[in-house]
């Protein structure tokens, strides 16, 4: 069925939103492909709930062809199941809570585990029903705090989420690879570049995780690589420990005086001053610096973090909160430093810490602060700090944790060579779930000798509506969008141009011949807009093949016009449909 732009429910705009930080933000709102309803929450209009169509289309398939069936589960569902989980507390504030008139709880599903864990254990008690996995496309709600970039990140979001269930380790791992393979060819026939990087598992747990991210510079995941093939989301990259060192020469910990020197900046210059090294300057990675953090814990309990790092790195709160999942992170504040008075700012030292102190704040160490290493760091006095302070010898903590920045050139854990950084967007994330969920819920199967045994999942999700824009991001100009066919909203976009009755009719008559042989057409069979307006709204809307109806009419030719990537040639009419109509099924076949 043809569509006509004068009864398509569409009107672009030639003005940016406002609220609108990306391309494809920008451009999906100025297209009419959506329109925001809220904040991170958006109405999908007829183009483009075409793309997103076509886009699930392709998921669909693949998650077919990889053996899972399809279910579709409720997005309203009730406490209980997410309470069994602990999933009710863990995702605190981020899930979207409710009452029925009876008051009894509800949530707005942010991820279906437990359902789908549930409907298995209703329907399945055989080791013969294994093994199985189900998928589903389907809304999902989250109450992100700040919502951004369009459907980058948003309240409201389509997703595909699929879960394998089998009765051991070999086959969870035979359904992971499964999956994994799957999520390449979607990738692959989507033409959206990717990479897959070892992630953390976080509240989701289970024994390993990766991610595929698409490399773009608005991307709001940052990865690392290594020449040797090493890949991993930054927040799951391991420090390379370096040995324990001997200590027996260095000098006993002396507190001396630090005037004005809150700052690591402001210490060096006072330390190299004052207190100079014989043999070499003093650096930022010769102090030790304490951060002090809040963690916002599910139950709602507040507990402060003192988290140690070399002096030359800063803390990446978001590598913390990925190691403290699912509490959340913030930076103390006044109220908090008040309440432990012994933490004087821009002079913390671990002797006023736990465990140097009895009931100090928890103390987290960097994995670099190995025995032996000697420190200059804040002596818990104004203007005081302590040199030569030696780990192992004279503080500890209560542990280690992967929080310190992640810097290009930085060793990967595998040997393979240095870290290089990049940014991505997060379009899929598949996890090796284990027994987690299985074991809360009571799903269990009488394996071949009678006996009860717990089932083990695999969880794969897709951000649906995250790919469109992805998509959109990969493929569009300072013009306008620039869709590939297979998702398009249309193949074919034909113009026409001038007043001329004959125009139209031609336009018309090449518009249904094209739709008569399969082609997907968008004809702008606007009567009273000028040319200049059809061209920008072509460039804008992105349909990958443009055909001009116009002042070439006289002389027996159209135009023919790649939307990007190509040079435009004048066909005969009488040629017109079977050149492009070629130029489509090549492109479809790409």
């Amino acid at each position: 069925m043809l569509l006509r732009l004068s009864t398509l429910f569409v009107r672009t705009l030639r003005e940016d939103p406002a609220d609108a930080e990306v391309a494809s933000h920008r451009l999906l709102v100025r297209a009419g492909y959506i329109r925001r309803a809220a904040p991170g929450i958006y109405t999908w209009l007829p183009l483009g709930l075409r793309v997103l169509g076509k886009v699930e289309q392709v998921v669909r398939e693949e998650m077919t062809a990889a053996g899972a069936q399809e279910v579709l589960f409720p997005a309203l569902l009730p406490k209980e199941p997410y309470e069994a989980t602990g999933r009710w507390t863990d995702y605190g504030p981020n899930i979207f809570r409710l009452q029925d008139r009876r008051e009894n709880d509800y949530l707005l599903a942010p991820t279906h585990e437990e359902m789908f864990t549930l409907l298995v254990k209703d329907l399945y008690s055989s080791y013969k029903d294994l093994p199985l996995t189900l998928f589903q496309i389907q809304t999902k709600y989250r109450d992100e705090a700040r919502p951004r970039a369009g459907l980058i990140r948003g309240r409201e979001f389509v997703m595909k989420d699929a879960y394998s269930f089998d009765l051991d380790d070999d086959g969870l791992a035979a359904s992971y690879e499964a999956q994994r393979d799957a999520y390449r060819r979607i990738f692959d026939r989507l033409g959206l570049g990717y990479v897959i990087v070892t992630a953390m598992s976080g509240a989701m747990g289970g024994s390993r995780s990766e991610e595929f991210l698409t490399p773009t510079a608005i991307g709001e995941d940052t990865f690392v690589r290594s020449p040797g093939g090493y890949a991993a989301n930054v927040e799951a990259v391991t420090t390379v420990v370096p040995p324990a060192l001997p200590y027996d020469d260095v000098p006993a910990a002396h507190v001396e005086h630090t005037p004005d020197s809150p700052t690591i900046e402001s210490l060096v210059a006072r330390a190299n001053e004052l207190y100079p090294r014989a043999d070499r300057a003093w650096t930022a990675g010769d102090t030790l610096k304490n951060v002090v953090f809040v963690l916002k814990h599910p139950t709602g309990e507040r507990e402060m973090l003192v988290v140690g790092v070399p002096g030359d790195r800063e803390v990446d709160v978001k590598r913390l909160e990925a190691a403290v999942a699912p509490s959340e992170v913030e930076q103390a504040g006044e109220a908090d430093f008040a309440a432990q008075p012994e933490l004087v700012r821009g002079y913390i030292g671990p002797e006023v810490l736990s465990p140097n102190r009895e009931g100090g704040v928890r103390y987290l160490l960097d994995p670099r602060v190995v025995t032996g290493t000697r420190w200059i760091t804040g002596a818990n006095k104004a203007d005081h700090h302590v040199f030569d302070l030696v780990a192992g010898r004279d503080f500890d903590a209560d542990g280690t944790v992967e929080a310190a920045e992640v810097r290009a050139g930085d060793e990967a854990p595998d040997g393979s060579g240095p870290l290089e950084l990049a940014r991505g967007i997060e379009i899929g994330h598949i996890f090796a779930l284990g027994r987690k969920y299985a074991q809360a819920l009571g799903l269990t199967v009488l394996d071949q000798d009678g006996k009860s045994r717990v089932v083990t999942m695999g969880s794969y999700g897709i951000g649906v509506s995250r790919v469109l824009a992805a998509l959109a991001e990969a493929n569009h100009d300072d013009k306008g969008l620039a869709w590939p066919a297979h998702v398009a909203p249309a193949h074919v976009h034909v113009v026409a141009t001038g007043k001329d009755q004959a125009v139209f009719d031609a336009a018309e008559a090449l518009a249904r011949e094209l739709d008569g042989r399969g082609v997907e057409v968008l004809y702008d069979d606007r009567p009273k807009v000028s040319p200049g307006v059809k061209f920008a709204d072509a460039e804008l809307l992105g349909v990958p093949l443009v055909v001009v109806v116009g002042r070439g009419l006289a002389e027996g030719v159209v135009e023919v016009r790649p939307r990007a990537g190509g040079d435009a040639q004048q066909v005969p009419v009488a040629q017109a449909a079977d050149v492009v109509a070629g130029l489509v099924r090549a492109a479809l076949a790409r």
